[in-house]
């Protein structure tokens, strides 16, 4: 293992503003593809073992320093409240069906959510989170959009496979039966008609006044 590698990938990733591929950094420090990974590896163990304040993590298919977690309140101290607007909540829903459904069209997003999501669209692409990845090869061709890389950077993920499972946001079983259960009571049912159980005759004027 040439003993320029490590120094070198240091000074590299120091200055990049994005991860860089391994298939890159090969070829900036004349190494092996195996030999980086092997020694981006190594670094970032011993970044961790001795409680260093950063990182070196492999984010969206490639690799840069980034603060450590536990940093995190010194960091938010530094950095300036407002300095980013937030993304609103029907954003980040409409992002969550685009990184689980994708590619997915934005009139099958509007229909999973329920609205018009053009507006919402518009705000993830010009932040750079999703993107048009293909056309469905069905009648109109419609634009079909997916995430990014920027998308996998800002999470931390090396690839969307790496995104929890749907699964773990279901209720088990038990809960939706007694949620269906509920919705199938009508206005009609016995338990919801206080009067059910009463004989009455419609026909009965008893109560009339004789004349």
């Amino acid at each position: 293992m040439s003993e320029h590698v490590a120094p070198a990938l240091e000074a590299i990733l120091l200055v990049a503003e994005e991860p860089l591929p391994p298939e890159l950094l090969a070829s900036l420090v004349g190494a092996p593809v195996a030999e980086v990974e092997e020694t981006c590896d190594r670094l970032a163990a011993e970044y961790l073992a001795d409680g260093r304040g950063f990182i070196l993590a492999r984010v969206a298919g490639g690799y840069r320093y980034q603060t450590a977690t536990e940093q995190a309140p010194y960091v938010e101290r530094f950095v300036l409240d407002g300095q980013s607007a937030r993304l609103s909540a029907a954003a980040l829903e409409t992002l969550a069906v685009v990184a689980y459904k994708q590619p997915v069209s934005r009139n099958q997003i509007a229909a999973i959510r329920g609205v018009n999501v053009d507006g919402v669209m518009r705000t993830l692409q010009q932040r750079g989170y999703v993107d048009e990845v293909a056309r469905d090869p069905g009648p109109g061709q419609a634009v079909l959009y997916g995430t990014t890389p920027t998308f996998l950077e800002r999470l931390g993920l090396d690839s969307v496979e790496q995104l929890p499972p749907l699964g773990e946001f279901f209720p088990d079983a038990t809960l939706v039966e007694a949620l269906e259960r509920s919705l199938r009571v009508g206005p009609d049912d016995p338990d919801d008609n206080p009067d059910a159980d009463l004989d009455v005759d419609p026909n009965d004027q008893s109560d009339e006044p004789s004349s």
